[in-house]
């Protein structure tokens, strides 16, 4: 990841928590400590944070604590070409009609280029993908309620008693922070919080995850292996991570990031 990458980040996450330890940042950013260290040094330096013990803080304190993760506009430049793939291959799951839940995300938010054309009841968290899907769909688009956090682009609600328990959907897809043995991991108890009540409303829950989330870990299980029905992947899994997911009787696809021009010109905006 790019200096200028890493300073963004950092500088949104100070802005977002009142502290951001050293060791958050270097997950964050996939970076090591002595990285993210000289990085808190230089913005420090130019009055663009403040150092403190053991990580930094906002030079003006956040009017509101934002949730852990990076922003959406930063993971939205992440491995587009395989989130692309990965979302085609959900839509290919979807069957015009059928009632399905896109949990927000910037892999989820690709599925809209696809879904374009088919006609279903679509409940989702996220405020672009039902933007989207209003402006350049004719599907029927339900949102749930609550709080918008502007860094992720979702709607997030504490309320056990909110709209997503009216809503039945035959399969939810969904990213994560990361995968593993134990299942998915999430980086906070607020979106666990509010994922494991929309996953309770679908039949079969889909995972959408870049390869790469299968070497990154959290301190959050959202769910184990056991509840996920099918991994949707790049061809950047390995083999025992494959092993891993199929061993678990989960279903795994993956998809080819390499789409030709006619298929590529064909993606609707």
């Amino acid at each position: 990841m790019h200096e200028k990458e890493r300073h963004r980040i950092i500088l949104s996450a100070v802005q977002e928590r009142p502290v951001v330890t050293v060791q958050e940042l270097v997950e964050l950013t996939s970076s090591s400590e002595a990285t993210i260290r000289r990085d808190i040094a230089a913005l420090h330096v130019q009055k663009r944070l403040r150092r403190v013990r053991g990580g930094a803080e906002a030079i003006t304190p956040p009017q509101f604590i934002g949730l852990a993760g990076r922003p959406f506009k930063v993971n939205e430049t992440m491995h587009s070409a395989q989130k692309r793939a990965i979302a085609r291959e959900a839509v290919e799951l979807c069957s015009d009609g059928e009632p399905i839940i896109i949990n927000g995300g910037t892999t989820t938010f690709q599925m809209v280029h696809y879904l374009s054309n088919r006609r279903m009841p679509i409940f989702t968290n996220s405020f672009p993908i039902a933007e989207h899907l209003l402006k350049h769909s004719k599907n029927t688009v339900m949102l749930s309620g609550g709080t918008i956090y502007r860094e992720q682009n979702i709607i997030l609600s504490p309320f056990e008693n909110d709209v997503t328990r009216n809503f039945y959907a035959r399969r939810m897809f969904m990213g994560a922070q990361g995968l593993g043995p134990l299942g998915l991991m999430e980086g906070d108890p607020l979106l666990i919080q509010a994922e494991q009540k929309l996953i309770d409303q679908a039949d079969e829950l889909v995972v959408l995850v870049d390869s790469s989330k299968f070497r990154q870990r959290s301190s959050l299980i959202l769910c184990g292996l056991s509840r996920i029905a099918t991994v949707i992947t790049d061809e950047g899994i390995e083999d025992h991570e494959a092993r891993m997911i199929e061993e678990a009787g989960v279903g795994l696809v993956i998809a080819r990031s390499s789409v030709s021009k006619t298929e590529e010109s064909s993606i609707p905006a």
